[in-house]
């Protein structure tokens, strides 16, 4: 079965747009477990758009699952992540004007510091995961950064089918194939490969059936239908999808 890790971030979002107290993304997550949810992500941005920091230190206490982290590369969130000490720190890319993640890290430019990230990381005892676009040369690049753990974006595949599934679209067979190459690549390397971004109800079933795969992160989506259904219910719905079951 493959787990599902629940992104908060957007239960902040609604948050936030009127800086008021509710509702509150802590409270989100601990429904979200209690509904079958693997574990718990959230993007500490150094922005703080959504997520803050007092966000965090709550989950820390509360969170029995597993919690993760999304962070840039930077000492001050090196620092935080030492004092947090979440289960899973995933460094992602960032850009201050960015509505979302636009893609992975790329490695090829970035390779020394996020090998440095990892290695302090480790030294805490901090499970490290880079988020990568599926390709070949970021596999090859995360396997020499020393994290065990990478996150696919698949946000090209989800553009591709985001609204119904067409299995016979080539763009959807060529972009799910990326993932299923690089999964593939991936754990050749001994990478445990965690896959997220962009994916949908309508679209998770390929990537969830991919046996490299291990865990989904999924956020806005299911944040949307829980606005309109309830927790619960999303995350039951997102396990089904994925799994065929809760």
């Amino acid at each position: 079965m493959t787990r599902l890790g629940i992104n908060v971030d957007h239960i902040a979002t609604i948050r936030e747009a009127r800086k008021a107290i509710e509702p509150d993304p802590v409270t989100a997550a601990l429904m979200a477990e209690l509904a079958g949810a693997h574990g718990v992500t959230v993007h500490l941005r150094m922005d703080r758009r959504h997520i803050q920091e007092r966000d965090v230190r709550l989950m820390r206490q509360l969170v029995t699952t597993r919690l993760n982290v999304e962070m840039a590369v930077s000492e001050e969130n090196l620092f935080l992540a030492a004092d947090l000490k979440p289960d899973t720190v995933t460094l992602v890319p960032e850009r201050a004007d960015e509505i979302t993640t636009e893609g992975g890290l790329d490695l090829v430019r970035t390779l020394d510091p996020v090998r440095d990230a990892v290695n302090r990381l480790h030294a805490l005892d901090i499970q490290v995961s880079l988020f990568i676009d599926p390709e070949i040369e970021q596999i090859e690049r995360a396997g020499a950064s020393g994290a065990s753990l990478i996150e696919l974006n698949t946000g090209a595949y989800s553009e591709a089918a985001p609204k119904a599934l067409d299995e016979a679209d080539p763009l959807f067979l060529e972009e799910l194939g990326k993932i299923v190459d690089a999964a593939e690549h991936a754990r050749k390397l001994d990478l445990r490969v965690l896959a997220g971004h962009g994916l949908t109800y309508r679209n998770v079933g390929p990537v969830s059936s991919i046996p490299e795969v291990e865990e989904l992160n999924i956020g806005h989506n299911i944040v949307a239908r829980a606005a309109l259904v309830g927790m619960g219910q999303a995350v039951e719905e997102m396990l089904y999808a994925m799994n065929g079951s809760t």
